[in-house]
């Protein structure tokens, strides 16, 4: 009975090392796919609330003419189309303007050192 605790805690120490292990970064390919997907799935939400405030509207106009005691229509912004779908993908800044290898700006004084290059300890 004991061997199977045993062989039990060590598949669940395994299971769960392995829930914890960390996934690669994503590529740059990967990153511009998923913020086109985005882009569409936010231009889709607005296609579907254009066409909602349109049926709206015609449901509201077809109560208008119909019912007796219907009240006169309340001005509104009306329903904006969003347009076919358009993404730009914003450009990739070169690696020399990212900043990542040297600071931006430049060097104003010496190294902060006493000691002269030719008598510093060699590595």
């Amino acid at each position: 009975m004991s061997m199977h605790h045993s062989l039990l805690a060590f598949l669940v120490a395994g299971a769960s090392s392995m829930a914890l292990a960390k996934l690669p970064a994503p590529t740059p390919e990967v990153q511009a796919k998923a913020a086109e997907t985005a882009a569409k799935a936010a231009w889709n939400g607005k296609v579907d609330s254009y066409k909602l405030c349109q049926s709206q509207d015609k449901v509201a106009a077809h109560y208008r003419r119909t019912a007796k005691d219907a009240k006169p229509a309340v001005a509104t912004s009306g329903c904006t189309d969003p347009g076919p779908f358009a993404y730009t993908p914003p450009a990739a800044k070169p690696l020399e303007a990212s900043g990542a290898h040297s600071p931006p700006g430049t060097a104003s004084s010496p190294p902060s050192t006493l000691m002269p290059a030719a008598s510093a300890p060699k590595p």
